[in-house]
């Protein structure tokens, strides 16, 4: 391995490594026939708080430092980590996922490193930026007072901060070291809301790869809309059931396109043809006015990535073009076993997880239709501007979602808020539905946690206001 540069020293001191030893680790992975190697160095600091009535009542600091060593054969992964990072423990993890590896299986071609380098999305600040927890106890205790502002009838709110420094080094056996140091800080604020023996609840929250400090005004813009919900939720009506059109507002309205299709369109799923686009590239999935893109590349973003986890430079992946499914997202091993490009979409929760390909910000474009033309042109319907909870079958892409705030359309007109509203339909069916695309295309503000095999990471949604013909709504009234 070469000498290392100024900014390598930097990620080799941080785990206290030369690059000697590295060699050493990395050639005990690859002794055998390993078609690839890896060593993902982890250092991550955590900072919660969070309040409920009126009180702060927990803050925590954690910190994690270790190190997975992979090992790639065919099909099979070896995987092995460790905590302890020293040149034993790294040794050991090296023979324990060669070992896992060495039933090696076929049909695997080698897979060029993107020539690119990583990204500058957000401020890499070497040095772990710690936040005081009266800082944080002091915002939260604002927003109590803020969301209770909105009105007397907020009886209660809960807030929560996060706020957390990464720092990883990702090496492999042809020499490359790519490191990189990822702030995020996280914010949600739920208020209950009480009248006429009615509870009710709303939520909100946002943040990204930026520090603490950054909130700003938008964390009371936060605990604003929250209180909003909360208070328009007591005086909506029983949602109406039956299949009916759908307009999705913009922004966060896009989980349901990130649970639907986007999993869907992960490489693993359709090397394995358990999805419901396995298959299909080149073929019509979606209406001809829907462009779907996965895009790791945008600055101070939640899903944005310098690199990925597997070091490879995050991109702009367009999957679905004019209702033409285009590719994939891929990480290393499966871009391999497939003979595709790589998306730099190889990510994982942490240093005890294998990496995998995973969403970063996935979205709709923009159309050309006016929201409100789009409104306008519902007879009767339903408009849903946010999501609660919800769950999708992958192979069969059929799901279940939960609105958190929605409206009656009545003539072409947005009418009462209604409760107990849920969308109930299939991913690739309902791209099919999409009729009418807006120009209002927005971004989620940065809450998205996405869930696949047990691993957790941070992603963006976005959509622009859509209108969907003969979707299904689950509904209360009787």
């Amino acid at each position: 391995m070469a000498e290392a540069t100024q900014p390598e020293r930097f990620f080799l001191d941080r785990f206290d490594l030369t690059g000697s030893a590295l060699e050493r680790v990395l050639g005990t992975a690859v002794a055998t026939r390993a078609d690839h190697a890896d060593l993902f160095f982890e250092h991550r600091v955590v900072q919660t708080a969070s309040l409920e009535d009126g009180v702060v009542k927990k803050a925590t600091r954690s910190l994690r430092h270790g190190v997975g060593v992979r090992v790639l054969a065919g099909t099979r992964q070896g995987y092995a980590y460790t905590d302890d990072v020293s040149l034993e423990r790294l040794e050991l993890a090296a023979r324990t996922a060669r070992y896992i590896a060495e039933q090696r299986g076929d049909g695997a071609v080698p897979v060029r490193a993107s020539d690119g380098g990583p990204h500058d999305l957000y401020a890499v600040t070497p040095a772990p930026v710690e936040t005081p927890v009266a800082d944080l106890a002091a915002l939260l205790s604002r927003l109590d007072a803020v969301a209770r502002g909105v009105d007397p009838h907020i009886t209660n709110v809960l807030a929560s901060a996060a706020v957390e420094h990464r720092i990883v080094l990702v090496a492999t056996p042809d020499g490359r070291l790519v490191g990189d140091v990822r702030p995020l800080v996280h914010l949600s604020v739920s208020c209950i809301a009480e009248r006429g023996g009615v509870r009710q609840q709303g939520s909100h929250g946002g943040g990204g790869r930026f520090s603490f400090s950054e909130l700003g005004a938008r964390a009371d813009a936060y605990a604003r809309d929250a209180a909003r919900q909360a208070i328009l939720n007591l005086d909506a009506v029983p949602a109406p059931a039956g299949t009916m059109t759908v307009v999705l507002g913009p922004g966060w309205p896009g989980i349901l396109l990130h649970e639907a299709i986007g999993h869907g369109l992960e490489g693993d799923f359709n090397r394995k043809g358990t999805s419901a686009f396995s298959g299909r590239i080149g073929s019509r999935v979606a209406s001809e006015l829907c462009t779907v893109v996965d895009d790791g590349t945008i600055p101070w973003r939640r899903g944005s990535l310098n690199v990925d986890d597997e070091g490879t430079p995050t991109q702009r992946t367009v999957l679905i073009e004019n209702g033409i499914l285009r590719g994939y997202l891929q990480d290393q091993q499966n871009a391999s076993l497939m003979g595709m490009p790589l998306t730099g979409n190889g990510r994982r929760e942490s240093f005890a997880h294998l990496p995998m390909p995973r969403m970063t910000n996935t979205f709709m474009l923009a159309g050309n239709d006016a929201p409100e033309d789009i409104i306008r042109s519902v007879d009767r319907g339903l408009y849903a501007v946010s999501f609660g909870g919800g769950s999708v079958d992958i192979t069969s892409g059929k799901f279940v979602f939960s609105a958190s705030e929605a409206y009656e359309i009545e003539g072409g007109k947005v009418g009462r808020p209604v409760k107990g509203a849920t969308l109930i339909g299939n991913g690739p069916d309902v791209l099919t539905r999409i009729t009418r695309v807006g120009h209002d295309l927005a971004l989620d503000d940065g809450v998205g946690t996405c869930g696949k095999d047990g691993q957790s990471v941070p992603v963006g949604v976005g959509l622009p206001t859509v209108r969907i013909d003969g979707l299904t709504v689950g509904g209360t009234q009787a």
